[in-house]
């Protein structure tokens, strides 16, 4: 009988990936993984595994979706552990259901393995708590890269008005579009930003401002994809916490400049 795994690698540090995800990658015969994907966790595959790149870029496909679902179908007919390695966790904007529903149509189950979602790791490396007692009691996670084409399915009104944090995936090249339908529905103009560029990396990088300058701070800063944004309250815990810190590590100096 076959094995298939629908496997979230975690948001890009390779010692984020969970106990089980590890196991998935130790054992397979095949793995499927995409392109933001650490390739560290590679490393861990058996000799002899079959290395599938599925690597999306945007607006240009490594593979079709299609591809992807007709190759693990066949993997999984051959009798072969396949583990699908995707970037986060595979029901986050991972497109992971409609794989698990292509292979259902063909009398083949899968299991799946969550992984840790950008949406809240990039942020705390970030020292940015999607929610806090003071400054945000709930949140949303956003494709933002759908934003202009499906624009009728995401409710802006909704979110400006009852949400908190908003975590907003691949949405940098509709930046200035998400700012003004935030500021379109009343999100106060001074509400801040985060903008995170390959989170949980060594080559994190963050900037931050308000709805009215953050595409400036973007196009000034020459960030880009792979990128989170945060909009809320919850952003300026950031500086709140740099500057105790930043006052603790004075302190400290000062006591050793005393004695």
């Amino acid at each position: 009988m076959s094995e298939v795994y629908l496997v979230g690698a975690g948001p890009g540090d390779p010692d984020l990936i969970t106990v089980k995800a590890l196991k998935c990658i130790q054992k397979a015969d095949v793995i499927l993984y995409d392109r933001l994907v650490n390739e560290q966790l590679l490393e861990e595959a058996k000799p002899g595994v079959d290395l599938v790149f599925c690597g999306k870029h945007p607006k240009f496909h490594i593979l079709k979706q299609e591809t992807i679902n007709h190759l693990l179908v066949k993997y999984a007919k051959q009798g072969k552990v396949v583990t699908r390695l995707k970037g986060g966790d595979p029901y986050v904007f991972g497109r992971g259901a409609e794989e698990a529903e292509a292979l259902a149509k063909h009398g083949i189950s899968c299991e799946v393995v969550p992984g840790i979602t950008s949406g809240i790791a990039a942020p705390a490396y970030a020292d940015i708590p999607v929610t806090h007692r003071e400054m945000g009691s709930s949140f949303a996670v956003i494709a933002g890269h759908r934003c202009k084409d499906n624009h009728k399915e995401i409710d802006w009104k909704s979110l400006s008005e009852n949400i908190d944090t908003l975590a907003i995936y691949m949405g940098i090249s509709n930046l200035p579009y998400i700012c003004e339908q935030l500021l379109k529905n009343k999100k106060n103009s001074d509400t801040p930003v985060a903008i995170i560029q390959q989170g949980t990396t060594e080559h994190q990088r963050v900037v931050t401002g308000t709805l009215t300058n953050i595409v400036e701070v973007v196009e000034n800063s020459g960030i880009r994809n792979p990128a989170m944004i945060v909009v809320g309250e919850v952003v300026r815990f950031r500086d709140r916490l740099h500057q105790l810190k930043m006052m603790n590590q004075e302190m400290t100096e000062q006591t050793a400049i005393e004695a």
